[in-house]
């Protein structure tokens, strides 16, 4: 990761010493907005400005307001706990991505490109996993929030295409790209009262039958309450996106 740190960062100085400029006349900023996140539920701008006739450096920022979890079917299929409460977990995610386009055809912000990226993403939860009390008389479900955050590095690279609609308004069509890396979280259970040692042991037996592939789930209890950490590979597609942009 810190290779392709230091690629991005290197790259445009080796290329604007062969690149020629692009014309004054031609604008070198664009702010683009991704219409296509919205179906998502995210908001996603973009500037955008040439550092030479071919080559252009961007910074996205991406937000999702906190909501139910995405891909429920994903971990419906891979998560092997019952006392996980799906239908109650909610997320917010924001995320920053820096970008390279190198433009194959004429250049000037247009036409077919090639876009090595970096992507930086955080994950805010709250996580309700289940329990078994049996303090001071019958067994009694109770449920714990876990709440914390999961941050998430990776690379990647995509193919795309942006053509003018006028000489101020533009679309980008981001056909394919995809991305690699590993992320690392953390939630926590803080108890309004101090478990019990049998509330301690059940609820670390529900944390202990938490499994997600690929991922690895360790976790801790005590009176206070419970960790979870998470860490793991990470990854995503990028792939069939329409920007509307603004030069200027």
């Amino acid at each position: 990761m810190k290779k392709i740190i230091a690629l991005l960062l290197l790259l445009p100085l080796f290329t604007m010493a062969q690149e020629k400029s692009a014309p004054a006349s031609v604008p070198k900023n664009i702010l683009r907005w991704n219409l296509s996140s919205l179906a998502l539920g995210n908001y996603h701008f973009t500037y955008e400005r040439a550092i030479s006739r071919k080559i252009s450096l961007s910074l996205s920022y991406r937000f999702m307001p906190t909501g139910t979890i995405p891909y429920k079917d994903y971990f419906d299929d891979n998560l092997q706990s019952g006392d996980v409460k799906f239908s109650e977990i909610t997320v917010g995610n924001s995320a920053i991505t820096p970008e390279l386009r190198f433009y194959l055809g004429k250049g000037n912000m247009k036409g077919f490109y090639l876009a090595p990226y970096l992507r930086f993403s955080t994950f805010n939860a709250t996580t309700p996993i289940s329990y078994t009390s049996t303090s001071g008389g019958p067994a009694v479900e109770k449920t714990g929030d876990f709440i914390g955050k999961i941050t998430a590095t990776s690379g990647g690279i995509m193919l795309g295409w942006q053509f003018n609609l006028s000489k101020k308004l533009l679309v980008d069509f981001q056909i394919i790209g995809a991305h690699y890396g590993s992320c690392n979280g953390n939630l926590d259970l803080v108890s309004a009262v101090p478990l019990s040692p049998s509330d301690q042991t059940s609820l670390q037996n529900s944390l202990n039958d938490i499994k997600i592939e690929p991922f690895n789930i360790t976790s801790t209890v005590n009176s206070n309450g419970a960790n979870i950490k998470v860490s793991g590979p990470w990854g995503g597609i990028r792939g069939a996106n329409i920007g509307i942009g603004f030069r200027f």
